[in-house]
């Protein structure tokens, strides 16, 4: 999206809901950060022992068991934490209105035009979104199989790490999107036929003047 927007709340049960959901997607979105983190922490590790290895601290690494070389199985933990890293903050972006679009024909619209555009374009994402849960789940569902060790039927190739919980994070965060999107759906219905300018549990596009204000007394606010 080009710009800012911001999600309001009022006392009606769409947006009850999505103040319900809110905690589940904050709760998905910093598992995902932690999971970038603990990427970029496991990639100095394993350079850091790499370079250790050649220096005369080799051995005294080697007596505690630390750095004495570069990070076994590096490039599955990686395959591992991707799917964490890409997809499960998705619905809180939705939410707040981060994924990228263009606004230039969105912009112009206003009233009840805006709220059908907005209305379809969900419309049609939930439907995708909801052929990629169904898919997703398939291909997870081939994975696991608890008649076999640690419930899986494939695994990762130099350490042997079951790839099963990977493919389920997939599913788990379309599902919370689905029901991001049916919500959002909800509310651009309502608001289409009650004609609301301003209508709840959706993000609202700020224009120019009124994004430079938000950031402007995030400053002041930060500044203090």
């Amino acid at each position: 999206m080009a710009g800012s927007s911001t999600v309001l709340s009022d006392s009606s049960l769409l947006s009850r809901l999505d103040r319900a959901l809110l905690p589940i997607e904050r709760a998905t979105a910093l598992a995902s950060g932690v999971a970038a983190f603990s990427l970029m922490f496991l990639a100095a590790y394993s350079v850091a022992g790499r370079q250790l290895d050649r220096t005369f601290l080799a051995p005294l690494f080697d007596k505690i068991g630390l750095m004495d070389g570069p990070l076994p199985g590096y490039v599955d933990y990686i395959e591992t934490l991707m799917p964490l890293i890409a997809i499960l903050g998705v619905s809180y972006v939705q939410r707040e209105g981060g994924h990228i679009r263009m606004d230039i024909l969105v912009g112009r619209l206003h009233g009840r035009a805006l709220w059908l555009f907005e209305f379809i374009t969900v419309l049609c994402m939930l439907v995708l979104v909801l052929a990629l849960v169904w898919g997703s789940w398939a291909h997870f569902d081939r994975s696991f199989d608890c008649a076999r060790p640690l419930c899986s039927r494939d695994s990762s190739i130099d350490i042997g790490l079951p790839i099963w919980p990977s493919k389920l994070i997939v599913p788990v965060a379309l599902t919370i999107l689905s029901a991001r999107l049916i919500l959002q759906l909800m509310a651009y219905a309502r608001a289409f036929f009650l004609n609301i300018d301003s209508p709840p549990a959706v993000p609202l596009i700020q224009s120019i003047a009124d994004q430079a204000a938000a950031e402007a007394e995030q400053l002041k606010e930060g500044s203090k």
